[in-house]
């Protein structure tokens, strides 16, 4: 898979995407990063990427024209599959569009800034438009990296055991069950006996209770989508 970020701040990236899943992913070639600055793409000689909105208002918005060079610049050299743009005004992001994102060989991901993005990059250039909550943040790289992460743990050949993420939150529409592990007992608090006995159809039919349960109590709302 390729990723290509259109950013006004890639060093922002540096350290969440050099450690841990991600740097892994990386290193054995299944997933290339990308981090393209939009400034780079500004004609202006000091590299201007907003502007005034047009009808007046507080705030400056992101120009159409460096962001439309990298996407252009981009499209020159392979196909994508995807371009995304990441705004609170968005669909939900959600397990099920991490699995279809996760399965897609080149995707765009364009970080906004500002009041936004002038709407004709909207309408010409974003395929989809992703939110990760109903709440604002400064700029879509934090966001960005949330996307990736969730879609680059779930492509076979990244986590060492494969089979974990299947069994993650919100795969099935429930929570994961409670887990343990040593000691088996801590300050009066015993680990469940089925978890000890050995008996795998005992303790897969446990967890499967135990993930409705948590998903009742926590997050009915689950089982309706």
């Amino acid at each position: 898979m390729r990723l290509d970020i259109l950013t006004l701040f890639p060093e922002m990236f540096t350290g969440p995407f050099d450690h841990s899943i991600i740097k892994r992913a990386r290193n054995k070639g299944i997933v290339d990063i990308s981090l393209l600055n939009i400034r780079d793409f500004s004609t202006n000689k000091h590299k201007t990427v907003d502007d005034y909105a047009y009808g007046g208002g507080s705030g400056m918005v992101m120009m159409v024209e460096p962001i439309a060079l990298a996407i252009d610049h981009l499209k020159a050299e392979r196909t994508y599959d995807e371009v995304i743009f990441l705004t609170p005004d968005g669909e939900l992001f959600s397990q099920g569009t991490a699995n279809y994102l996760s399965t897609r060989e080149n995707l765009i991901i364009l970080c906004g800034h500002y009041k936004g993005i002038d709407e004709r990059i909207r309408e010409k250039y974003i395929t989809r438009e992703i939110s990760i909550g109903d709440y604002v943040l400064s700029g879509g790289e934090l966001a960005a990296m949330i996307l990736c992460d969730s879609i680059i743990r779930i492509i076979p050949g990244v986590l060492n055991d494969e089979t974990s993420a299947l069994s993650d939150s919100f795969q099935n529409n429930l929570l994961s069950p409670p887990v343990y592990t040593r000691p088996a007992e801590f300050k009066g608090m015993k680990v469940p006996d089925v978890l000890l006995s050995g008996n795998e159809k005992e303790i897969q039919k446990w967890r499967e209770e135990m993930a409705y349960k948590r998903t009742m109590e926590k997050r009915p709302g689950l089982q309706l989508d």
